[in-house]
């Protein structure tokens, strides 16, 4: 089968990965040339996709920024971009971009799985109508389905291979099409009845841990405020072998899903007139922490005699997550923002991220900022860094990830 597949980020490369190894012929498609340019050097953008991947694709991958190269094509895949507008509303500008220009090379009995995180209702209320320009009808000419993508980049131990697929088709031959194609990539496909219940079963997957980290969130600060610590509470209530799932507070939320996707929902439960409490809650939580971890800081060097404005404070890990390099919605950032603020001196050392030109800095040698540090704080927790080694050799230690638990030591805080 030849396989196309729109957006060539951390969903649709390592797809297009995988369809490959499957045996199937693939064109990847994305309208940013830099990309295009560096998968025809063999070369890889993305942390989970290494570069001898890309070189195997050679003679079974065409890159490509023009439609017409999808003509052909029995099966073609959407994994574009869909964030947040600043009003926090979905903005479906690279869905409909793609889905237009894709309508003008449509051709009969071909397959179109949209997998990029949206609200329900919009393979069929937004794509459907788009793919329908064309002239054909879906279900008689073409045919849709959804299926969410399950990346979590970094992780090692479920790939595309072994995590379940769950796939809802617009019909019984677009779901058996849908499933048939995933079945030579994915050991299970999960198929749902329809696309809105498949497009629901992303966000439920997404806003269950936003909301649960939410909670312990909050518990966080009121445990700040009682001097309890919180991570003593997490880790003795997970010790209860049912009805607990341990969830660890934080900075905050980052990434391209957690953040991102729960306000979906909110957004089109208020067509239903039905307002997602639980939803917006949690999100307003996720977008105080940083503030309230800047606000630790700032007392912890208060308390120490130093002022903010004449502070170094060293940032250990600025990525979203631990062991990769995106800094898409990383808390770190929004923290740092704060303290620069503030008047404060900003480094950061991540072995994952070489530079930060919104701020000016690039990574540099943890011993160096340690040495000059009034402050260092973890905000990611990279595996490969000693923090017993960083807690006797800084001033003061901030902790907000709990990597210092059973460091006994008078320089060290946490969240």
């Amino acid at each position: 089968m030849k396989v196309a597949v729109i957006g060539l980020g951390y969903v649709g490369l390592p797809l297009v990965v995988s369809f490959a190894d499957a045996g199937h012929e693939v064109v990847g498609l994305d309208v940013d040339g830099s990309k295009l340019a560096a998968l025809r050097e063999g070369r890889s953008y993305i942390e989970d996709v290494p570069e001898s991947a890309i070189a195997a694709l050679a003679g079974k991958a065409t890159w490509t920024a023009d439609y017409a190269d999808l003509k052909d094509c029995q099966a073609i895949v959407i994994a574009v971009p869909t964030p947040l507008t600043p009003n926090r509303e979905p903005d479906l500008g690279a869905l409909v971009s793609s889905a237009t220009a894709l309508a003008g090379v449509l051709q009969k009995d071909q397959l179109v799985v949209l997998e990029s995180t949206t609200y329900p209702g919009t393979t069929r209320e937004r794509l459907v109508p788009l793919l329908e320009e064309s002239g054909m009808k879906a279900g008689t000419d073409f045919h849709v389905a959804y299926s969410p993508e399950r990346i979590d980049p970094g992780r090692t131990d479920f790939t595309m291979r072994n995590t379940p697929k769950v796939v809802g088709g617009d019909g019984p031959e677009a779901a058996a099409r849908a499933r048939a194609l995933y079945e030579t990539i994915c050991d299970t496909v999960v198929e749902v009845s329809a696309p809105e219940a498949a497009e629901m079963t992303k966000l439920l997957e997404n806003i269950f841990r936003a909301v649960n980290i939410a909670l312990v969130n909050e518990l966080a600060v009121i445990c700040d405020r009682m001097d309890i610590d919180v991570w003593e509470v997490v880790e003795a209530a997970a010790t209860k072998p049912y009805g607990f799932m341990s969830f660890k507070p934080g900075p905050g939320l980052g990434g391209h899903c957690l953040p991102v996707d729960p306000f979906y929902l909110s957004w089109k439960s208020r067509e239903y007139d039905v307002s997602a409490e639980f939803v917006e809650l949690a999100g307003r939580i996720h977008q105080s922490m940083p503030r309230f971890c800047a606000r630790r800081a700032v007392d912890l060097l208060n308390k120490n005699g130093v002022a903010t404005a004449n502070a170094e404070v060293a940032v250990l890990g600025v990525a979203y997550k631990p062991d990769v390099g995106d800094i898409r919605e990383s808390p770190a950032l929004a923290v740092m923002e704060r303290l620069k603020g503030l008047g404060a001196t900003l480094s950061y050392h991540d072995p994952h991220v070489e530079s930060l030109p919104a701020f000016a800095l690039e990574s540099e040698p943890l011993d160096e900022i340690i040495a000059r540090a009034d402050l260092v704080i973890v905000v990611t927790a990279h595996s490969g860094i000693d923090y017993r080694d960083v807690v006797e050799r800084a001033r003061q230690v901030l902790d907000f990830r709990g990597v210092t638990q059973g460091i006994d030591s008078g320089n060290v805080a946490r969240l």
